[in-house]
């Protein structure tokens, strides 16, 4: 593609000195060729099993939904969106973009739709678990409300996405870099108000999948925290551990990539730190990835009930192939899990749901 800024990992023209200077980044592909498809191979298997084992849980098996259960099961569709772009990555890093513009662009798009709906959901969860524990005398009247226009809320939540995706779709394209080697990556015109859109993507892709999901959910869960400690109840320092395990894995797996992300976008770089930045980014960029794979982990597969499900789940596969498990070697499973059902009483409206701890 003519005139245009592009920011591929294979050349890199960056300025020092007063001169520009050609930078190769053969080294930074040769490490992606052999680091992110065996990567990408693994959070796509892990993934994808742990999201649909969430989807069909709450599909098939919570017959009462509440919000949380709505934003769960809609989160878990969006993962597995996500997850299913990742052969195309694995398949680009290990050679080349061989799947055309079009191809290159739209995977590009649901990446991005589906990366920026599952962080927003978080952001989601996090609001209705603060009204479901902190608001508790407005939380029946809320959670009714929102139950009743749960479409139209999933619906905003995704067209929101959708919209904040649209520049990734503009500016995304297949070109030939100089090594002939096909690449799918964002392209802006060589032009000034270029680097203006560049940057404006680069600050939607930040806001949309770190700070706004962070900013509301610090608040939710300090305020569910503060709650929490002054319940009289037993569980409640289990309670808290989820809810401080749920802040922590989410920074630790989305700041270091917005962190390099950003630098990357306001500092300009000598050649070396573009390259230690790019080894960096791309390290970063998977260990954003696999948040997707811990959301089930997280969110639904530490709650009591999900668990009584997912052996219910066991159960009827085994008794498809006629060889039932007896319920006897349940019980002591089943029952351990209804022992903790104290803990309901911190979360007075919101005893059935999948996410109680």
């Amino acid at each position: 593609m003519a005139n245009t800024t592009t920011t591929s990992t294979a050349e890199y023209n960056y300025e020092f000195d007063d001169e520009a200077v050609p930078c190769s980044h053969d080294a930074v592909r040769m490490f992606l060729k052999t680091f992110l498809p065996p990567v990408f191979s693994f959070i796509f298997v892990f993934g994808l099993v742990g999201n649909i084992l969430v989807v069909i849980t709450l599909s098939c098996y919570k017959k009462r939904k509440n919000m949380t259960d709505i934003y769960l099961l809609n989160m878990a569709i969006a993962d597995i969106l996500f997850i299913l772009t990742l052969p195309f990555w694995a398949v680009y890093h290990y050679n080349q973009w061989i799947f055309k513009d079009f191809m290159c662009k739209l995977v590009r798009f649901i990446y991005a739709v589906n990366f920026n709906c599952s962080m927003l959901l978080l952001a989601c969860v996090g609001i209705d678990r603060y009204i479901a524990i902190v608001q508790v005398t407005k939380s029946f009247r809320l959670r009714t409300m929102a139950l009743a226009y749960k479409r139209a809320l999933c619906f905003s939540v995704w067209i929101i996405s959708a919209i904040f995706s649209v520049l990734t779709y503009i500016f995304s394209a297949c070109y030939k870099e100089n090594n002939n080697r096909f690449v799918c990556e964002a392209s802006f015109p060589n032009t000034l108000e270029a680097a203006k859109w560049k940057l404006a993507a680069k600050i939607v892709e930040i806001s949309i999948g770190f700070l706004m999901p962070f900013i509301v959910m610090f608040f939710c869960y300090a305020s569910i925290i503060k709650t929490l400690l002054q319940a009289k109840n037993s569980q409640r320092h289990k309670a808290i551990n989820v809810v401080v395990t749920v802040v922590i894995v989410f920074l630790v797996c989305q700041l270091p990539y917005n962190v390099v992300l950003l630098k990357k976008v306001i500092k300009t770089q000598s050649c070396q730190e573009g390259i230690n930045d790019s080894y960096a980014l791309f390290i970063t960029m998977t260990l954003a990835y696999f948040h997707c794979c811990l959301n089930p982990v997280i969110y639904v597969f530490i709650g009591v009930q999900f668990r009584n499900y997912f052996l219910k789940i066991m159960e009827d596969l085994w008794c498809f192939q006629n060889v039932c498990i007896p319920r006897a070697h349940l019980s002591r499973a089943s029952s351990d899990m209804y022992s903790s059902r104290k803990t309901s009483e911190v979360y007075a409206s919101d005893s059935d749901s999948t996410f109680t701890m």
